[in-house]
């Protein structure tokens, strides 16, 4: 089974203790923890031994850095030391980081900045003042760079405790959203193709044969909108304006005749009172043609402006009274 690998990233010895602690509340929570000492860390004979604990790195999931008052050894490839370097190279390569400093040493950080252009100024709590000079590279940078003082290794491990448990809370908290997520562009997907499959039957195939002319007018805009409006929750098709005037008229609404001077002429009216309140539904005409049939139209061609659907509270005086 695949463990998390946690690599320790420190000066040796000074932070001998701290680092066999840590490795051994690593492997108690069933990790795997890398250090160098333990000889973990395999080496070839091709590049200088630091180059290794750089391409360990690459293949690690956390880096645990810890910060002391030594400088320890400097790397070969700059005036870094190679701990340093272990930071830079799991910074590079985007790697969870925890980053521990001890107590003294970034308390003495803000003495540091105060006088770092001071010549031979004395530090008390290290031995190089390139170790105040990498903190302040940490600090600027614009992420994944949380430090945490420390004074005993039982901090750190509390720290990274609760870290690792907030880890593994988003990890399944992240695997819902997955689903969820997955499910969402499945059904977008499905969308889609239905949306492709009905544009083309209604641009190759219209009024062919009597199959396709169903699944055309079952996803035509104007079932799917009433269908939502009138909170319908079972497939149906309408060929013409007597389909239409059926299922209005089982859903009880009576078309409201039109006045010969009405200037909302070009639509069909419906109403009906529910709890006290009337419903009025208005259909364009502009959606049949002459024989009256169902036109079809595309939903990139669809206009809401065809449908409208109102509620409004019937007044006492509408209601008939008992005498």
């Amino acid at each position: 089974m695949a463990k998390p690998r946690v690599f320790i990233s420190s000066t040796f010895f000074d932070l001998r203790q701290i680092r066999s602690d840590l490795d051994t509340f690593i492997e108690n929570l069933g990790y795997d923890p890398i250090r160098n000492e333990e000889g973990d860390i395999p080496y070839g004979k091709e590049d200088a031994l630091e180059e290794y604990c750089y391409k360990e790195i690459k293949s690690i999931d956390i880096l645990v850095s810890i910060i002391g008052g030594r400088f320890g050894s400097e790397s070969r490839k700059n005036s870094s030391s190679i701990s340093q370097m272990e930071l830079k190279t799991a910074l590079k390569e985007n790697k969870q980081i925890y980053i521990f400093i001890e107590k003294n040493v970034l308390s003495e950080y803000e003495t540091y900045l105060l006088n770092k252009n001071a010549e031979n100024f004395q530090f008390r709590y290290v031995d190089d003042k390139r170790v105040y000079t990498f903190i302040e590279e940490i600090k600027n940078l614009n992420a994944n760079n949380n430090i945490k003082g420390f004074e005993t290794a039982s901090e750190i491990t509390k720290y990274l405790k609760e870290q690792f448990a907030g880890l593994f809370q988003r990890f399944l908290e992240e695997q819902t959203r997955i689903k969820e997520i997955s499910l969402i562009r499945n059904l977008e997907k499905t969308a889609q193709t239905l949306n492709k499959l009905v544009n083309f039957l209604s641009d190759e195939n219209k009024g062919q044969t009597e199959e396709i002319n169903k699944i055309l007018m079952i996803n035509h805009p104007l079932v799917e909108t009433l269908r939502t409006k009138l909170d319908i929750p079972y497939n149906f098709y309408i060929e013409g304006f007597a389909d239409l005037k059926q299922l209005l008229q089982a859903r009880n609404f009576k078309e409201v005749e039109h006045d010969p001077f009405d200037i909302d002429d070009g639509i069909s009216i419906w109403t009906k009172t529910v709890n006290r309140k009337k419903v009025v539904l208005t259909i364009s005409d502009k959606l049949f043609d002459d024989d009256n049939k169902l036109r079809f139209i595309k939903r990139t061609d669809w206009n809401d402006s065809y449908i409208t659907f109102n509620e409004e509270d019937v007044l006492e005086d509408d209601f008939d009274l008992p005498f």
